[in-house]
């Protein structure tokens, strides 16, 4: 039994060292979480998948997704993930996962087996008592086939049986989807925000540089700013205030190279533009920092020294929620994403029409995008208010 031990107490230390190589990508504090859980093999496919160039974000979440799929295959047969997986444990999976709350009243055997979801819990894994978001269990179902074809193995995950098990399963559990932001960060906010920033600290100086760049270039992901590098910024020539009189006042104009997205790959040469008060505020930012190379947005100590790596995406999420609790909001009801969905609502109230507004934000579905726009009309609109 301890020759046992020592040898998975090994095992765990080698995992944890080859995690060491995605240590800017993985968080560093799960490390020793994630080396218990993945096998050799799962360690191996997420080291293959960052060196093809794979996105950090992508990565973070099939890592996580991967740990749990395994962690919930331990508690549920008693062994690892088993590749190709078979349509049966996928179809388990569904319904331990997306069930009836009314039926799990009256049949307890009804969705996860009581002993599975506290061995998940104890062990740090499950955190929800009803049936897991929709969306949750898709995003985990597709890596699950992402893993397989790169695994060079036929997926079980797209068959009839399993999109049909999916399609009922979701109906059964009508858990409504959740919002990233609960409110939208649109103008009025925006301008509340950018109050907050108004002393001549560095870091109010970084932050209105944040905010309005965030929101101006489309509402960019938290990661994307946090990523933002000097070498992706071009100063334009100045552009007229009004479009459609040259002779307006001109505004300064700066062009972002976005490189690799969520949504698109650095080779798709999709760049946004920032003009006037956002091409102001990063420009002073930059040239307090004294930045001349590298990342964009850094940390600040309390001396105001400036660090050389980037902030976080969850640094940028922090920032906004410190800056909405200044202003006096809730900042439990905003999040970072609260910029992008805010800039279409935005965009929507005042006229803009959707494939302008998709051109800066980048958002390559239509059908995403114009959610925000019809939430926009739904609420300026006469429909809602016949009993006014």
């Amino acid at each position: 039994m301890a020759s046992t031990s020592l040898l998975s107490a090994e095992t765990e230390t080698r995992r944890a060292l080859q995690l060491d190589a995605l240590s800017g990508i993985l968080p560093l504090e799960r490390r020793d979480q994630l080396a218990k859980i993945l096998t050799d093999d799962d360690v191996a496919t997420l080291r293959h998948l960052a060196k093809e160039g794979m996105g950090e974000n992508s990565l973070r979440a099939l890592a996580s997704d991967l740990a749990y799929l395994e962690a919930w295959a331990i508690a549920a047969t008693g062994s690892p993930l088993p590749w190709p997986a078979p349509e049966a444990l996928a179809l388990k999976f569904i319904a331990h996962h997306l069930w009836d709350p009314a039926q799990r009243e009256s049949d307890p055997a009804h969705g996860m087996p009581a002993e599975i979801a506290m061995t998940l819990r104890i062990d740090g894994h499950l955190r929800t008592d009803g049936p897991h978001a929709p969306s949750t269990v898709k995003r985990r179902l597709a890596h699950w086939a992402t893993l397989h074809r790169w695994k060079g193995l036929e997926s079980p995950l797209g068959t009839p049986a399993i999109r049909t098990g999916l399609r009922l399963a979701v109906r059964a559990s009508a858990k409504p989807r959740r919002r990233k932001s609960q409110r939208a960060v649109t103008r009025d906010i925006l301008d509340r925000l950018i109050a907050t920033c108004q002393t001549d600290r560095l870091a109010d100086t970084r932050d209105l540089a944040i905010l309005l760049v965030a929101f101006a270039s489309g509402g960019r992901r938290r990661s994307e700013v946090a990523r933002l590098r000097l070498e992706q910024l071009t100063l334009e020539a100045d552009v007229p205030l009004d479009p459609d009189d040259p002779n307006s006042p001109r505004l300064p104009c700066m062009a972002i190279a976005l490189g690799r997205t969520k949504t698109a790959q650095a080779a798709d040469d999709a760049r946004v533009l920032l003009i006037g008060p956002p091409v102001a505020a990063l420009r002073e930012w930059i040239e307090r920092a004294d930045i001349k190379k590298g990342a964009v947005f850094r940390a600040i100590d309390r001396w105001e020294a400036i660090d050389d790596p980037a902030l976080t995406p969850q640094a940028i999420n922090l920032i906004l929620k410190r800056r909405c609790a200044m202003a006096g909001l809730d900042p439990v009801a905003f999040s970072a994403h609260g910029l992008r969905s805010g800039y279409l609502t935005e965009a929507a109230r005042n006229g803009i029409a959707l494939p302008a507004a998709m051109r800066q934000s980048q958002h390559r579905s239509v059908q995403q995008a114009a959610r925000y726009y019809n939430d926009a009309d739904q609420a300026l609109g006469k429909a809602a208010r016949l009993a006014v």
